[in-house]
């Protein structure tokens, strides 16, 4: 029987030879203590609200299970596109973030070699471009000022990068868990051409140095990607994680071919605190047995990281799986 990294490294290998269906993300277990993302997310804390790094108003509350940006016409950080240089002010990862691994590090050396260790690097791109600037500003700044976009998704691109030198000089994981969301449950938030336009590149970029230096690339997206599925595959993307169920989750791991492994399928909509056992079950049934089958599926809920919102959803997706896996393949 295969080990949950070994099971899960097969399962994304093109000609790879798993032994059961992976598990969401049991074969991985996350760095804590990374600096980076401390400094960076570090003012995310439940009840409060506060300014991040480069200005955005972030909104905690009480009842919410994660923060987010509130940027309106009024504290939007980029009053002007076409003078961005003069309301941007990125942070100095470098500067603030070379000390401080102690911990990460030690964190890392009790993950042993029988699971995967992973850093998640949140804000990816266009997620850090529109919390500069409302989504109207955003969007139809591609089409009014698209050479002041480019400039100020070159320096971003740079930062992202210098944050990915940082981890990898430090902590080496052997995933990167990159979170980048392009588009609603049933559209891209661009057509397929703006996207290539402004993004592909930039990401191709990010994910050649990763894969210079030996990382996995795991781009969490919870959208609908149909269109620019082949894009992800060519800029090196090794897992495309966080798919939703409005994808075609068939039709695209026949398209693929194993040039890219697909995670997710399970909807989060069963993720509530009324959501009952029965329930639970028969959407993860549901996604076995339409993708069950397929070469390169990682079952998950589609969420950018280990866990469900409510503790008691998790560990009946991993048990109806497990029981699929017994029943299938005697494992």
């Amino acid at each position: 029987m295969l080990t949950e990294k070994q099971n899960f490294l097969e399962t994304i290998r093109p000609g790879g030879k798993p032994d059961r269906l992976p598990i969401c993300y049991t074969a991985f277990r996350p760095i804590a203590g990374d600096p980076v993302f401390q400094y960076v997310r570090g003012n995310r804390v439940k009840g409060t609200d506060s300014y991040d790094r480069w200005g955005t108003y972030i909104s905690f509350p009480e009842d919410q299970p994660a923060a987010i940006p509130i940027v309106t016409d009024e504290n939007q950080v980029i009053q002007d596109i076409e003078c961005w240089r003069d309301y941007v002010k990125v942070p100095d990862l470098r500067a603030n973030c070379s000390d401080g691994w102690e911990t990460a590090l030690k964190n890392k050396s009790e993950i042993g070699d029988d699971y995967l260790s992973m850093t998640v690097m949140g804000t990816g791109i266009f997620e850090q471009l529109h919390m500069l600037m409302t989504f109207e500003d955003t969007l139809c700044s591609f089409l009014t000022n698209p050479d002041e976009v480019h400039e100020l998704i070159d320096v971003i691109t740079q930062y992202r990068l210098e944050y990915m030198r940082l981890i990898v000089e430090n902590l080496h994981p052997d995933a990167i868990l990159s979170h980048d969301d392009f588009g609603t449950q049933t559209s891209l938030l661009m057509s397929p051409e703006v996207w290539r336009e402004f993004f592909k590149e930039p990401y191709r970029k990010l994910y050649d140095y990763l894969h210079a230096n030996n990382i996995l690339v795991i781009h969490h997206s919870d959208s609908f990607m149909e269109p620019i599925v082949e894009d992800m595959a060519d800029i090196g993307v090794d897992v495309l994680q966080g798919l939703l169920p409005t994808n075609d989750i068939v039709k695209l791991s026949q398209q693929l071919n194993g040039r890219m492994a697909l995670m997710g399928g399970v909807d989060s909509v069963i993720d509530r605190e009324d959501a009952g056992e029965e329930e639970i079950r028969s959407e993860v049934q549901r996604v076995l047995r339409e993708y069950g089958e397929l070469p390169h599926f990682i079952p998950s809920i589609t969420y950018g990281g280990p866990g469900t919102i409510f503790p008691h959803v998790q560990p009946i997706i991993i048990d109806e799986i497990q029981r699929y896996n017994h029943e299938r393949f005697g494992v």
